[in-house]
C-alpha cells in the first residue's frame, strides 16, 4: 500500500526545517519527508512499503535544520502485513488457536487408543494423559474466549452499520 502522511508545524516549517521518520523494528526504515509549501510531506510507493518487514517498530519523527534536531513524536507503531503479498497457505490465527486446534486433534486421535504407553524393540511411547490434555484444552479455550471478548478479534461480518447517503 502506498504512504502518503502530510504534517504541518509552524515551529517547524518547511522548507527551513526537513521532518525525518526514524523507524527501528524488525528492519530499518529511514524516512525523508519532502516539502510541500511550508508543510511536510512522507510519501512512499506501494513497491517500496511492500518490502518492509511487519511487526512492531519504535519511531521517531525529527526535525532538522543543519546541526540543529528536535523529536516531535516518539513511540512505537505497528507495520501490517500485505494481505495480498501473505500466501494462501497463511494462518492468521494466533498462538492460543492454533493451539487449542492442535490439543482437539490430539484428544480427538487419542478417542480410539485405549494404551497409555507402550514399549517396541526397547523403544518406549508415552502419551500424555487424557485428563493432562483436557485441562490444557480448558486453558486454551479460556484464552481464546478472552481474545474473542477484549475486542482483539473482531468479526467483521454481522455488526450492523449505518449509512446515510445524500
Amino acid at each position: 500500500m502506498s504512504l502518503k502522511c502530510e504534517v504541518f508545524s509552524d515551529q517547524f516549517p518547511a522548507p527551513e526545517w526537513v521532518l525525518k521518520a526514524i523507524l527501528r523494528g524488525p528492519s530499518q526504515i529511514d524516512l525523508v519527508a519532502d516539502a510541500a509549501g511550508t508543510g511536510h510531506v512522507f510519501a512512499e510507493t506501494a513497491i517500496a512499503t511492500g518490502g518492509w518487514d511487519a511487526g512492531l517498530y519504535a519511531i521517531s519523527i525529527r526535525a532538522v535544520s543543519g546541526d540543529d534536531v528536535h523529536e516531535l513524536e516518539a513511540g512505537q507503531i505497528s507495520i501490517a502485513a500485505d494481505l495480498v503479498a501473505i500466501s494462501e497457505t497463511h494462518d492468521a490465527r494466533g498462538h492460543a488457536e492454533r493451539t487449542l486446534e492442535a490439543i482437539e486433534a490430539v484428544i480427538e486421535g487419542r478417542a480410539s487408543k485405549d494404551q497409555q504407553s507402550y514399549t517396541i524393540n526397547g523403544r518406549t511411547l508415552v502419551r500424555t494423559a487424557i485428563a493432562d490434555l483436557l485441562a490444557l484444552r480448558k486453558t486454551y479455550k479460556d484464552e481464546v474466549r478472552q481474545l474473542n471478548s477484549s475486542g482483539r478479534h473482531k468479526k467483521l461480518m454481522g455488526r450492523k452499520v449505518n449509512v446515510r447517503f445524500g
